[in-house]
């Protein structure tokens, strides 16, 4: 196996979205750490950036059976969608692979869906949460999260007071979002709960306000340490815990190195979080020998896989010709933006691979192809196709068994391109 070839794919195939056409050539020639370099140190501003749609507070939802519940759900319905395909257009746009690639791990790893907050603008404000924190410090982080109108009504949190404390907040904040599995107590989460009451939010805006009425003021014992605490104090307490270091690590890891594999014990990622900035946690990866390492292998998940195609062939997810055909596709991958399936996030590798899923892949990328400009390849001596569609989607190698496969529909491309990237060697990040 080409080594050189497999860590730059895997740059562009796990901490971005898939090179756009000639980048991964372009990548090639430049080398590994050049490359490895262009991803820790993009230009500040990202020229690619589409900008976010502006969402008006729609309010509380009126009466059933009135006029202005017709009006509501239309303008809701709407403000979704626009929400969902900024996004998507955004993945697809950014010269910030590695940017945009952390928002979308935050968005798993802090997960809240927009079935139950129901409005898009706490949606959208959540997001540029991520945004702004993606590779910045996560004691920051974690705090502002705590503000976050999205995840407080995802988590119960309005519903948190002195009088009826309500412990689905700070359960998965020690869960899953700062600590991890069996690194507290039963004890912990109740006392935690206590420091986290009186706060109320707006649903349709996302705003959260204090409300001392709804406030627990006595002392309270979270990992040992007693005091009054607030959530800000609750929260700094719990992140500088060592098992936070260890535990953001890990994800990470999950998310980017191997889903199936651990990471060796006290890996130095871990002492680069020590001061809980992400940035020097992610260039560890980058620059370690983990992503040379063959036997690290992640599956696209289907908003991945999707973005990944759309760089590749030059597609707009705003522009595609029914927005219901896109969602509708990737509702049947399991896979929408702002809905993920639980607080837990989505699964991952063989969660993709169904029989079912499978379907549904070649259906979407039949579509998908349809609709794009494929004169490049059409341009091209059928005996080099296949190796222009490996450079196209930063595919390390073909294997035997798929070579054969391609060589025997290089004649007609869209069958060719739709082949290639419903292979296991594409849906698969080697």
């Amino acid at each position: 196996m080409d080594l050189k070839r497999l860590e730059i794919a895997r740059l562009y195939n796990r901490f971005g979205f898939g090179p756009r056409p000639g980048e991964f050539t372009q990548a090639l020639k430049a080398g590994v750490a050049a490359t490895k370099q262009s991803f820790l140190n993009p230009p500040p501003i990202d020229s690619g950036a589409v900008p976010p749609p502006v969402l008006t507070d729609l309010g509380k939802r009126p009466e059933p059976n009135t006029p202005e519940i017709i009006i509501f759900a239309r303008q809701l319905r709407s403000q979704k969608e626009e929400l969902e395909l900024w996004w998507l257009d955004q993945m697809v746009a950014t010269n910030k692979a590695l940017q945009e690639k952390m928002v979308w791990f935050w968005h798993g790893h802090w997960a809240t869906s927009i079935g139950k907050v129901n409005y898009a603008m706490p949606m959208l404000t959540q997001n540029q949460t991520f945004r702004k924190y993606a590779t910045g410090n996560f004691s920051e982080f974690s705090q502002f999260m705590f503000s976050d109108g999205a995840i407080q009504v995802w988590l119960d949190g309005g519903e948190n007071t002195v009088k009826a404390p309500n412990e689905n907040f700070s359960r998965e904040m020690m869960e899953l979002f700062l600590l991890g599995v069996n690194r507290y107590t039963e004890t912990d989460v109740k006392e935690l709960a206590r420091a986290f009451t009186g706060y109320q939010v707006s649903r349709s805006s996302g705003v959260v306000v204090y409300n001392e009425k709804r406030r627990d003021t006595k002392s309270v014992t979270v990992l040992s340490k007693s005091a009054v605490m607030g959530p800000e104090d609750a929260i700094a307490h719990l992140v500088s815990q060592p098992d936070c270091a260890q535990f953001i690590a890990e994800r990470i890891w999950f998310r980017f190195i191997s889903s199936q594999k651990p990471p060796p014990a006290n890996h130095q990622m871990i002492s680069a979080f020590a001061g809980r900035e992400i940035a020097p946690l992610l260039a560890t990866l980058i620059n370690g020998a983990d992503l040379a390492n063959p036997q690290y292998e992640i599956v696209k998940s289907p908003v991945e896989w999707f973005v990944s195609v759309c760089r590749a062939l030059s597609l707009t997810p705003s522009k595609l010709n029914s927005f219901t055909k896109l969602h509708g596709y990737l509702e049947k991958l399991s896979q929408v933006p702002f809905s993920p399936p639980n607080v837990g996030g989505w699964p991952t590798d063989e969660a993709w691979l169904s029989s079912a899923s499978a379907q549904f892949r070649i259906a979407f990328a039949t579509w998908l192809v349809n609709q794009a400009d494929l004169s490049a390849i059409e341009a091209l001596v059928p005996a080099k196709r296949a190796a222009y569609l490996a450079d196209l989607l930063a595919v390390v190698e073909w294997s035997p068994r798929t070579s054969s496969a391609l060589r025997e529909v290089r004649d007609t491309v869209p069958r060719l391109v739709i082949l290639a990237i419903c292979s296991p060697e594409y849906v698969v990040s080697p």
